[in-house]
């Protein structure tokens, strides 16, 4: 009980650090309000502008979970095809690997033009940020399988759909929920970038607007807001994690 105190307590005291150093050094080292207000001038901005946020906080969410949800089943497709043939691990998971490597922000104003300034646009962006460490992850855990457990199977003869539903997926599983971890955050990030570009409504589009006018305490709220979205969401992925995590183990 007592380490399970402390590996609580540890994180909130560091984080009660850190917002009380925000608290009380602007006004101590005399920075202008406008360029960091306090902790309190943004909890502040963000309750007088609750109503907003909250619907705009709605409104990102919805991208970031349609985003996750397509990259995920579309990181597990791809990751079970590339695994499966000789010929896409040969043509397509090296494509894949260079679309990683592009400045999706880039992308983002030809998304916007394609695909105009509603929910289609975002939720692209945020799936072209989930999509590759799922895939990645998935494919390095179906490539996991320990060979003497391979051997096993095909001792008993098992078939080849046998081996990969009861064996591969299950020791899969912890991989892909560790690209999962990685892969939400991602998700958020795209579907902000999306609303940055092109927007008019959203948490994004609220921090370019707040930034244009000078609003930093209402910048710092959507902030606070992004970050808390993204720590929840991490930890349903987590809770999932741990859920699951046996799958894998039941294997060995």
């Amino acid at each position: 009980m007592t380490r399970r105190a402390l590996r609580v307590a540890e994180p909130v005291l560091l984080v009660a650090a850190i917002l009380a150093a925000w608290e009380f050094l602007p006004g101590a080292l005399d920075v202008k309000s406008y360029l960091l207000p306090t902790f309190s001038d943004v909890l502040s901005a963000g309750w007088t502008a609750r109503s907003g946020l909250t619907d705009y906080l709605w409104i990102t969410s919805r991208e970031v979970l349609l985003g996750f949800l397509l990259a995920a089943a579309g990181g597990l497709v791809l990751a079970v095809l590339i695994y499966g043939s000789g010929f896409l691990r040969r043509t397509l998971y090296p494509l894949l690997v260079v679309l990683q490597g592009l400045p999706k922000v880039a992308l983002a104003p030809l998304f916007v033009i394609w695909f105009g300034y509603g929910l289609g646009s975002k939720v692209l962006m945020a799936f072209l940020f989930a999509l590759f460490p799922v895939a990645i992850s998935t494919l390095g855990g179906l490539a996991g399988t320990p060979a003497h457990l391979e051997e096993h199977f095909r001792a008993l003869r098992a078939s080849r759909w046998a081996t990969f539903a009861q064996l591969r997926v299950p020791y899969a599983l912890p991989a892909v929920i560790d690209g999962c971890k990685v892969a939400m955050p991602l998700a958020v990030i795209g579907a902000i970038v999306g609303e940055f570009v092109g927007a008019d409504e959203g948490l994004g589009m609220l921090i370019q607007s707040a930034a244009s006018s000078n609003r930093t305490d209402l910048v710092f709220a959507c902030l606070l807001l992004v970050t808390a979205l993204s720590f929840v969401l991490y930890g349903v992925i987590e809770l999932l994690g741990r859920l699951v995590w046996w799958r894998g183990r039941a294997a060995a």
